[in-house]
């Protein structure tokens, strides 16, 4: 049956397959890395009423990588701590 828990482990799964993604091997070959998206806007440098990068401008994929980028950065040292004590739950109570 599906549950909180099994929706946590899901979003915990997800989230330390973002953290654990390559830039150089793998986002890089399909053309998902941050410099791929840098290089993308910097031959569009229109400047709009709400400056260089105006929200509706941005594309889906720009979204995703700058989540991916963002998930990579930020979540590294909580995942760290939520993957330990997951681990030790799981042990315990099994």
């Amino acid at each position: 049956m599906f549950g909180l828990g099994s929706a946590f482990y899901l979003i915990l799964f997800i989230t330390n397959a973002l953290a654990v993604l390559s830039e150089d091997r793998f986002l890089a070959r399909v053309g998902w890395s941050s410099n791929s998206l840098a290089n993308a806007h910097s031959f569009d440098q229109g400047f709009s009423q709400a400056g260089p990068y105006a929200q509706n401008d941005v594309t889906v994929k720009a979204r995703l990588i700058n989540l991916i980028s963002a998930v990579r950065t930020l979540m590294r040292i909580p995942l760290v701590a939520i993957n330990i004590v997951v681990v030790i739950y799981l042990i315990i109570l099994g």
